[in-house]
């Protein structure tokens, strides 16, 4: 209920307490709330992006979940409970919700029109603080949640970013390991190209690719990172 009247009263509540009072107790509401309850906002959702989904009786349900397994990470369709990843395409906030495998973690982005002022989530915990952050992340092993940011300036291939993308054409990527509560951020060196860097855990190590079609390709990785040791920050 807390979240739906803070939803629904924005403009009387923004008044109030001021807009970055709001967005930061919005943000800290949907870190809470189960899936269900981002269901009752009426956002998109793995069902009807666009638009809120018809199928109200069915994500106000528990899910069904067999002895021995875990939710689905991609829930659709007439099975009971909510979705585990929700999409905010009417509002300026751009909310985007994604809950990890199990529901054990999730992800809370309010993109607001611009990378400079997009404020993420992990687990209600702020993350990526100060960073041009891109529209959305990728949970990995359920575990890593992934996200691209704004890239080195210095850079030899720096420059504009494609036609709808907001980030510039070097991006580096930020790695939050939830189960540790650990961040950082791997910066692309001279002679690494990373567009579109995509993350895949393997015998506990992190393997980067320079794009998500390399890293389907099964080829070598730019770079393989101990998961165990993190950092706050690596070149």
């Amino acid at each position: 209920m807390d979240l739906l009247h803070w939803w629904y009263d924005e403009a009387e509540l923004t008044a109030l307490v001021g807009e970055e009072r709001y967005v930061e107790r919005l943000g800290e509401l949907l870190s809470q709330a189960a899936a269900r309850d981002v269901a009752a906002m009426g956002i998109g959702c793995t069902r009807r992006v666009d638009r809120a989904c018809r199928f109200a009786g069915t994500c106000s349900q528990d899910p069904v979940v067999p002895p021995g397994e875990k939710l689905a990470s991609y829930r659709h369709g007439g099975i009971p409970g909510a979705c585990s990843s929700f999409m905010d395409c009417s509002s300026p906030h751009e909310i985007d919700v994604t809950f990890a495998d199990g529901d054990d973690h999730r992800s809370v982005l309010l993109f607001r029109d611009h990378p400079g002022k997009a404020r993420l989530w992990v687990d209600g915990v702020r993350v990526g603080e100060g960073e041009w952050l891109d529209k959305g992340g990728i949970w990995v092993e359920d575990r890593y949640f992934t996200i691209q940011i704004d890239g080195p300036k210095d850079h030899p291939e720096q420059g504009l970013g494609d036609m709808g993308r907001q980030l510039h054409t070097i991006v580096s990527l930020l790695i939050h390991d939830a189960e540790r509560g650990t961040t950082r951020i791997l910066v692309p060196e001279a002679t690494e190209s990373w567009t579109d860097p995509a993350l895949e855990v393997r015998d506990g190590t992190g393997r980067v690719y320079s794009t998500r079609e390399a890293r389907a390709a099964g080829g070598t990785p730019d770079r393989i990172i101990p998961l165990d040791e993190p950092e706050a920050r690596a070149g």
